[in-house]
């Protein structure tokens, strides 16, 4: 009887921990911007007419985003994933309860993950205008191509950021 009781804990412990199981592989994923009613496309294959739009997406998804409306800029970003919170705990409680196969599933399904940025905020900008405003939150755009520093090193802008290289900050 003991070792019936030892053996559901374990169980019971093992479910518990497992990512796939407490959250599931989908997310929603929600884009706001003003004005309003702008057009939504992701290159994995999802679209809306009018925003605010909120979509289920798997949560280990990566997808580039186009937002248009006419009289405003396009917009244009990349959405991608992080390990979450309760992701993590997830796959903790794996990782203590030895799940090496709760881990591989979710590692797999993505279930540990969540979306970022999640919701997209983005406020467009009329056509005309100096440049359109990044969205809240997490940056969107990948480094521009590295510019070369004063020796030479070559440094690189994040988002109106430049990041230099500690050999040519020192000098």
């Amino acid at each position: 009887m003991k070792k019936l009781m030892l053996l559901g804990l374990v169980a019971s412990l093992s479910l518990g921990g497992c990512a796939t199981i407490t959250r599931s592989e989908h997310d929603t994923w929600t884009v706001k911007t003003t004005p309003g009613s702008a057009t939504v496309k992701t290159s994995n294959g999802f679209a809306c007419d009018a925003t605010p739009c909120t979509f289920r997406m798997e949560r280990k998804a990566e997808f580039d985003v186009t937002i248009t409306k006419p009289g405003y800029k396009t917009w244009q970003g990349h959405v991608t994933h992080k390990v979450s919170g309760a992701g993590g705990a997830g796959m903790a409680g794996n990782v203590l309860v030895g799940g090496i196969i709760g881990a591989v599933v979710d590692s797999n399904t993505g279930a540990m993950f969540d979306l970022v940025p999640n919701p997209l905020e983005v406020t467009l900008e009329p056509e005309g205008s100096a440049s359109a405003s990044a969205p809240t939150g997490v940056p969107m755009s990948a480094p521009t191509t590295p510019a070369p520093a004063a020796d030479g090193a070559k440094a690189v802008n994040v988002d109106g950021v430049t990041y230099v290289p500690e050999t040519a900050a020192k000098k």
